[in-house]
């Protein structure tokens, strides 16, 4: 179209500098093309890198047992499913990993949508109707926040409700000043995508018995990752299966797929089934992601070893970071945010790391709070000690020379 003949709608697009003006600075971070993946590695134009920013906490997205169960179940089914569950595009596939999952945290009934933040927009926006009250983390993830305002779209008086971060005496408060009779859910990460902490689940659960309320709890971050056997929050706190009312988790963490699900009560599981748009609308979960999604599962049932690797390499990431003087906030898990505070002193630090050949990820405003940008670090069950070792010390000497650290 020609430039003098567009609608003005389009104007914000061409006023739009920040991509450009970062890229023009050598300090876009983003969109960088893998080529490939193996283990804890990754190769960017033609680089060998050692990647600490991946979310694939079990290294289960590059393990062999998958691909080929992903490949057997594309030869038998095909590539895609080609229409929504509602019509042709259920599998008994799904239906069987529904059940596993169910029985995996301990509900009566699982639903998969065909991604992790499909399942949070289709099952908040069918739970909350005009005149509920749902109460968030402030550090909540995005998608738990756009399945409110999805709901809010369609019903408009949802009334939402943040509390500080992992703080029960100011959840408390929002909880107390609302009617006791009135529709309430509360919404938390079981372990924050930023911050790395875990949420005061058996508090938090105590204090929605006491104002009438019920639990959502999302475990992205959570199954595979805490728990003695990776069964998440829940097994975290003592193996208290019961305390959230539903539980949600994406498979593109530690399941090395992609997809989600919701778990819960039967029927509750067959209304959200029912009422959910991003499920009625969407294509369905596609054969080979369910059949890997499903091999993960058979293999962190079968033997937690990867999982108390990731935790033992959790914790010499975190005490590495430290012993240097990083700023790594409330962090539990294997997610260890170095808080910087400075966006142009996070995307500098960033680039002379990448340049030393680690891959970490670079995180400002609105992902997180204004002035808490970050390098937020991962590590895998794949990673070796010698690895974090030598990735601690190049983002260590790198932050010295920008005064990050001492």
């Amino acid at each position: 179209m020609n430039q003098k003949n567009r609608v003005s709608l389009f104007d914000k697009c061409s006023q739009f500098t920040l991509a450009n003006d970062a890229r023009n600075a050598g300090l876009y971070p983003f969109f960088n093309p893998i080529s490939k993946s193996a283990g804890s590695k990754v190769y960017i134009n033609g680089n060998e890198m050692l990647m600490l920013g991946s979310n694939n906490y079990l290294g289960l997205a590059n393990d062999p047992r998958l691909a080929q169960a992903a490949l057997e179940a594309a030869s038998r089914y095909g590539t895609s499913c080609s229409g929504s569950r509602f019509m042709n595009g259920t599998l008994d596939m799904h239906e069987e990993l529904e059940h596993r999952l169910a029985t995996f945290v301990h509900k009566e009934a699982a639903l998969c949508f065909t991604t992790g933040y499909q399942t949070n927009l289709g099952a908040i926006s069918a739970l909350l109707q005009k005149g509920d009250h749902v109460i968030v983390d402030k550090y909540d993830h995005a998608s738990i926040m756009d399945g409110i305002f999805l709901a809010q779209g369609m019903f408009n008086k949802i009334n939402l409700h943040r509390y500080k971060h992992n703080d029960l005496v100011d959840l408390e408060k929002v909880l107390k000043k609302i009617p006791l009779g009135e529709n309430k859910l509360v919404i938390i990460d079981g372990v924050f995508s930023m911050e790395g902490d875990i949420a005061h689940l058996s508090a938090i659960r105590t204090l929605c018995d006491t104002y009438n309320a019920a639990l959502y709890l999302d475990e992205a971050h959570g199954l595979g990752v805490i728990g003695e056997t990776g069964r998440g929050t829940g097994e975290h706190y003592g193996n208290q299966f019961d305390l959230a009312d539903l539980v949600m988790c994406t498979f593109s963490k530690s399941f090395g797929s992609i997809g989600g699900f919701v778990a819960g009560d039967a029927d509750i599981i067959d209304y959200i089934k029912h009422v959910a748009r991003p499920l009625i609308f969407s294509a369905s979960m596609p054969p080979a992601n369910i059949a890997s999604a499903m091999k993960a599962l058979d293999i962190i049932e079968e033997d937690n070893h990867l999982v108390q690797a990731l935790q033992k390499n959790a914790s010499l990431l975190r005490e590495g970071f430290s012993s240097f003087g990083f700023n790594i906030g409330t962090s539990e898990t294997a997610i260890v945010p170095l808080v910087i505070g400075d966006n142009d002193k996070t995307f500098m630090l960033w680039k002379s790391v990448f340049e030393k050949g680690v891959y970490v990820n670079p995180v400002v405003s609105p992902a997180v709070p204004p002035s808490r940008s970050l390098l937020r670090t991962s590590c895998m069950a794949v990673h070796t000690s010698d690895e974090i070792s030598y990735a601690i010390e190049i983002i260590a000497k790198e932050a010295r020379k920008l005064d990050i650290i001492g």
